[in-house]
């Protein structure tokens, strides 16, 4: 099976019909030496995502930015209010007490991004489900995986 098409229809899958053809032309894929299965996608030299042995995909910051042109991916993103920006952009997770906006297709343990003003600022694992994150309003939602700090890079808030 062609490699390309695989990569297509797991972001299918994984965030909805159509996203997949925001995927950038030119991708470079490592592979690896064991199994022959796709490692990492990259593109002009920045990581995209990892594919997980569950068949998941850990997308990067600047994939996810990427995809967000899609209104189909807007629904597994988290979007976090002012005050607690800078505590997520520096990796510290994300509670549900400061969620403004929950897509309805966040769920447990899926790769969620975290917005702010519409920029990708941080991604991560969520913790609860999008209709628990919308009725609790204490306790961790999504913990962070990769930030903007971690990578120097910055946001104006």
């Amino acid at each position: 099976m062609n490699h390309v098409l695989k990569l297509e229809h797991s972001i299918d899958a994984l965030f909805g019909n159509g996203v997949s053809k925001y995927l950038p032309k030119d991708i470079e894929m490592t592979f690896s030496r064991k199994t022959g299965r796709i490692r990492t996608v990259s593109h002009k030299g920045k990581l995209l995502c990892t594919l997980r042995i569950d068949g998941g995909l850990a997308i990067s910051i600047h994939f996810a930015q990427i995809l967000l042109k899609s209104k189909s991916f807007k629904e597994n993103c988290i979007e976090i209010n002012k005050d607690a920006a800078p505590f997520v952009m520096s990796g510290r997770s994300v509670f549900c007490k400061h969620v403004v906006k929950c897509g309805k297709k966040v769920l447990i343990s899926a790769d969620t991004p975290i917005l702010f003003k519409n920029k990708v600022i941080a991604v991560g694992r969520a913790v609860l489900s999008s209709e628990m994150i919308s009725d609790f309003n204490q306790g961790v939602a999504v913990k962070v995986r990769d930030s903007l700090k971690s990578r120097n890079e910055e946001i104006e808030l």
